[in-house]
């Protein structure tokens, strides 16, 4: 399976994908998952209400968002390969974050919530055809490919993990 091409996605996804380095969707969702499993376990629990600057959101808000995107780029999958016509809205991360209150929520658990979502995700993946992956719908009124948004969210965990190591020192 080939990357998906410039018509396949927004312009503003096109950080998210090229962060992803496989060729393969599915070789990249291999390899990524132990990448995943390590750096979840890497993440002390003195660090789970740390922001790096007031106004920033914390390491368990900043996983709560993870897990929130990664369920609505996965619904959009299931929706286009099904090939429902009806356009998907986009989502203002920031309006979730701060109505999703992990005041109660462990660290333990936000991981542990990450990495059930995260198999669903592949297994969803896994689940598509050729044909599937090259359907196209619509969200936040963009084109995107199924394939395409498989690239997304891998590219979209890269993305927060990279921000996570360099601005929260999880290295």
């Amino acid at each position: 399976m080939s990357r998906p091409s410039p018509n396949e996605f927004a312009v503003y996804h096109e950080n998210y994908i090229m962060k992803v380095k496989e060729d393969d969707l599915h070789t990249a969702f291999n390899n990524q998952s132990a990448i995943v499993n390590a750096f979840l376990q890497s993440i002390p629990d003195e660090k789970a209400d740390y922001a790096y600057a007031d106004g920033k959101w914390t390491v368990k808000q900043l996983l709560q968002h993870m897990i929130d995107a990664e369920r609505i780029f996965a619904h959009r999958a299931l929706w286009f390969a099904r090939k429902d016509p009806s356009p998907q809205p986009g989502f203002e991360e920031n309006d979730y974050a701060r109505t999703a209150d992990v005041s109660n929520r462990s660290l333990e658990s936000l991981k542990d919530e990450f990495l059930a979502v995260r198999k669903s995700t592949e297994c969803l993946f896994k689940s598509f055809s050729e044909k599937e992956f090259s359907t196209i719908g619509y969200a936040n009124n963009h084109p995107v490919s199924v394939k395409a948004i498989g690239y997304i969210l891998l590219g979209h965990f890269l993305h927060h993990k990279n921000i996570l190591e360099e601005r929260y020192g999880l290295l």
